[in-house]
C-alpha cells in the first residue's frame, strides 16, 4: 500500500490485477484499485473533483477527470475515512497512475488540492 498526506488529507492506494476481466492476447489488462481517504484536519472537507494521469508502459498517456469519485462527493468530518474501489484498463501489463483531488474546506468554502500518490499496476506474471 502507498500513502501520502497533503493538506491534512491522507490518501492510501492498494492495487489488484483483475485476470477475469483481462485479455493479454488482445492487449487488455484490467486493474482495480482501492483508495482510502482520511481527513486529518480540524475541519470538515468535501471531495469535489478528481484528476488522474494514467501511463501505459508503452508510453501512452491519458488524463481522466470529473466530479467526485464513483458517483459521489463524500464529506469527511475530522478523523473520518472514506473508501472506494475503482478500476483502470491498460494496453500493457504494467502502468502507473497518479493525480489529485480538489477538496473544499466546509468552514471557509475555499478549495484546495490533495495529491494522490503515484502507484504502479503490474500484472503478477510480469514479475516472474
Amino acid at each position: 500500500m502507498i500513502s501520502k498526506i497533503s493538506e491534512g488529507v491522507e490518501v492510501s492506494v492498494e492495487t489488484f490485477y483483475q485476470p477475469d476481466y483481462s485479455n493479454p492476447v488482445n492487449g487488455e489488462f484490467m486493474f482495480a484499485y482501492r483508495i482510502t481517504i482520511e481527513n486529518h484536519n480540524k475541519f470538515t472537507v468535501k471531495l469535489l473533483q478528481r484528476q488522474w494521469y494514467i501511463f501505459d508502459s508503452n508510453g501512452q498517456q491519458r488524463e481522466v477527470d470529473g466530479e467526485g469519485v464513483v458517483g459521489v462527493q463524500p464529506v469527511l468530518i475530522p478523523g473520518q475515512q472514506f473508501q472506494y474501489v475503482s478500476g483502470c484498463n491498460l494496453k500493457t501489463e504494467m502502468g502507473r497512475m497518479y493525480g489529485h483531488y480538489i477538496m473544499e474546506n466546509q468552514n471557509t468554502k475555499s478549495n484546495f488540492k490533495v495529491k494522490i500518490p503515484a502507484f504502479e499496476m503490474i500484472a503478477p506474471f510480469k514479475n516472474n
